[in-house]
C-alpha cells in the first residue's frame, strides 16, 4: 500500500480562521489528539510571531509522542539580512522542534509586490535559510507560497525557486495553492511536472476558496505528492484549508493509501468533535464522513432499501470513520422508518402490524400539526414504545398554577405550584425559576427527586422556541424543543401548541419519560446480568 504523509496544520494554519483561538492549554490537547490519531506531522505555530507558540514548544518537548512530529512554522531570512543572523530563524531553531517548515515566495507578482525584493535575492533567501535550518540538524520542510498561481504566471521562476530550495536541501517540497483558486486539471497537470522534475518528495497545501481543496489534493495524490497538509474540519484563513477529515478517509478507505496507523481512521469522528469542541466550533451536521448527519436518511424510500442493504444508500460503512447511521423520522417517514427505530429499540414489529401502521399516520399529523421528531429523536422514542405497549405512568398530574409578577421597576419573578400523585401518594410542592418555563421544571423535579433520583442528574442544556406560524401574531403555534443532559448522554424532546407554558410542558413530559424509561430498561440490565 502507498503511503501519504498528513501534515496537520490546525494548530498554526487553523487558527487564521475566523472566531477560532486557542489557549496554550487547547493546544497542547489537540496535538495530544491528533498524535493518538497518527498524523505524521503536527505544526504547532510560529515561535517567531507571539511567546503563546514559543510556551506550546517548549511544553512539547516535555511530552512523548508516539507517531507525530513537531514542526515550527516561519518564513525565510529577510531580505538583506544573514541566515544565521535572522530572529525568525533563530525562533524556530530555538523552538526545539526537530522539523522546522518555512515558506518562501514562488509568485514572482509577490517577490516584487509584497516582499518588495528582487527575484534574485529572493533566491538567496530560500537557499540561505534551508542552508542553515539543515545545518541545525532540522528536518526541513519548504512551501513555496503562492506556487501555483506563480507557475500560471512564471513558470520557470516558480520553477526554480522550488529547485533553488531542493538544491540547498529541503527534506520535503510542497506546492501551495494560497489563494484556493486552482482547478483540479490544473492541479494534476502542474503538480505531475514537478513530481517529474524534483528529485525530493512533494507534497501539497490548499486552501478552499474555491470550494475544491479535497477534489485538489486527491489530484495532488495522484499526480505523485506523498504529503498532504491540512486542518482538521476545514478550519483555516478566509474559506479554509483543505479538510483532513474527508481527505484520510477518501485516501485511505478509497484509494488504500495509507494516512494514518491501522485502526486510526475508525477514530476520526470523536477526532473532529473533540476539536471542534476545544475550538468552540461546533461540527456543521452535514459535513462529510464525521458529520451528525453525514449517514441520517429521512425518505421512506431510502430506509425501505437500507433494510435489505446499506450499500443502497450509503458510499461507505459509517463505523469505518466511527460515525453512525440515523433513521430519521418525519411526515416523509414511510413503513421502513417505523420498523428500523423500532428494531433499533428492541421491539417486536413488522410491516403488517396495524398499531406500525396507525402509528405512521399519528406521527403525520403529528408534523403537520408542527411537530418535528428529526430534531427529537427521544420524545419519537417515547411515543413509539407507547404505542407498543410500554406505557409507564410514573405519575398523575393534578395541577399546575403559575404565578407571574412585576412589581415597579423590579424584574418579572415566577412560581410555579405544582399538585401530582406518585402511587398512592400526593406530592404538593412549588418552585420559583427565572422565568415561567424554569419554574415549571424546578417544581416538577422537587417534587419527583425523591421518588426518582436520576432527576437529580439531569439538567436543561438548550431551549428553542420557533413561531410556526407569524400571521396569528401573539397566537400563534410555536415548537418548543428541549435539549436535557445528565452524566452520560444528552436528549432532545419537542411540544407544540399555541400556549407556550403547555408546549413547553409536553417537551418536558418526554424529556422525564424518555429518561424514567432508559433508567429503567439499564436497571433491568444490570438484574438479567446478576441473576
Amino acid at each position: 500500500m502507498d503511503r501519504v504523509f498528513i501534515y496537520d496544520t490546525t494548530l498554526r494554519d487553523g487558527t487564521q480562521g475566523e472566531g477560532i483561538s486557542l489557549s496554550v492549554e487547547d493546544k497542547v490537547k489537540i496535538a495530544a489528539r491528533l498524535d493518538q490519531l497518527g498524523v505524521a506531522y503536527i505544526e504547532g505555530g510560529w515561535p517567531g510571531s507571539n511567546p503563546k507558540d514559543m510556551e506550546f514548544f517548549r511544553r512539547a518537548q516535555q511530552m512523548t509522542w508516539k507517531n507525530a512530529k513537531i514542526a515550527a512554522f516561519g518564513s525565510t531570512c529577510r531580505p538583506g539580512v544573514k541566515a544565521c543572523e535572522d530572529a525568525n530563524l533563530q525562533a524556530l531553531v530555538e523552538s526545539g522542534a526537530p522539523v522546522v517548515t518555512i515558506f518562501g515566495k514562488a509568485w514572482d507578482f509577490h517577490v516584487t509586490a509584497a516582499l518588495r525584493t528582487s527575484m534574485e535575492e529572493n533566491l538567496r533567501l530560500v537557499r540561505d535559510s534551508i542552508t542553515f535550518l539543515k545545518e541545525q540538524g532540522r528536518e526541513v520542510v519548504f512551501d513555496a507560497e503562492h506556487f501555483y498561481d506563480g507557475y500560471k504566471g512564471n513558470s520557470e521562476y516558480a520553477k526554480e525557486v522550488v529547485l533553488t530550495a531542493e538544491k540547498a536541501g529541503a527534506d520535503w517540497i510542497v506546492l501551495c495553492d494560497t489563494n484556493g483558486g486552482t482547478l483540479p486539471h490544473d492541479m494534476l497537470s502542474i503538480t505531475q511536472e514537478m513530481v517529474f522534475t524534483l528529485r525530493a518528495p512533494v507534497g501539497v497545501h490548499v486552501h478552499n476558496d474555491g470550494d475544491l481543496a479535497v477534489a485538489n489534493s486527491i489530484m495532488g495524490v495522484m499526480a505523485g505528492a506523498r504529503q498532504v497538509q491540512g486542518t482538521m474540519n476545514g478550519y483555516g484563513e478566509r474559506c479554509g484549508n483543505v479538510n483532513l477529515c474527508s481527505v484520510i478517509p477518501n485516501l485511505q478507505l478509497k484509494m488504500q493509501i495509507e494516512c494514518l496507523p491501522e485502526g486510526k481512521v475508525q477514530t476520526l469522528t470523536d477526532t473532529a468533535h473533540f476539536v471542534g469542541e476545544i475550538a468552540n466550533m461546533p461540527l456543521r451536521n452535514e459535513m462529510p464522513f464525521v458529520g451528525h448527519s453525514a449517514f441520517a436518511h429521512k425518505g421512506g424510500i431510502h430506509v425501505s432499501a437500507l433494510l435489505k442493504d446499506p450499500g443502497t444508500y450509503e458510499h461507505i460503512q459509517p463505523e469505518t470513520v466511527g460515525n453512525q447511521r440515523r433513521v430519521l423520522v418525519s411526515e416523509l417517514a414511510g413503513m421502513s422508518n417505523v420498523v428500523y427505530k423500532a428494531k433499533e429499540l428492541g421491539l417486536d414489529v413488522n410491516r403488517e402490524n396495524a398499531d406500525t401502521k396507525q402509528i405512521i399516520e399519528q406521527i403525520k399529523n403529528l408534523e403537520h400539526q408542527g411537530f418535528q421528531f428529526e430534531g427529537a429523536e427521544a420524545s419519537f422514542e417515547v411515543l413509539l414504545r407507547r404505542a407498543f405497549g410500554e406505557d409507564p405512568v410514573p405519575f398523575v398530574l393534578d395541577s399546575i398554577r403559575l404565578i407571574i409578577e412585576k412589581r415597579s421597576d423590579d424584574e418579572f419573578t415566577s412560581e410555579a405550584m405544582i399538585k401530582l400523585r406518585v402511587g398512592d401518594q400526593v406530592v404538593h410542592t412549588a418552585a420559583e425559576g427565572k422565568g415561567p418555563v424554569n419554574a415549571v421544571d424546578a417544581a416538577l423535579r422537587k417534587a419527583l427527586v425523591s421518588h426518582y433520583p436520576f432527576l437529580g442528574d439531569c439538567h436543561l442544556t438548550d431551549y428553542k422556541v420557533r413561531v410556526l406560524d407569524g400571521k396569528d401574531a401573539t397566537e400563534a403555534k410555536v415548537r418548543v424543543l428541549i435539549e436535557t443532559r445528565d452524566s452520560q448522554d444528552a436528549w432532545s424532546t419537542v411540544g407544540v401548541s399555541a400556549n407556550i407554558i403547555e408546549a413547553s410542558w409536553q417537551a418536558l413530559m418526554d424529556s422525564f419519560l424518555y429518561g424514567y424509561m432508559r433508567e429503567r430498561s439499564q436497571e433491568q440490565e444490570k438484574t438479567s446480568e446478576s441473576a
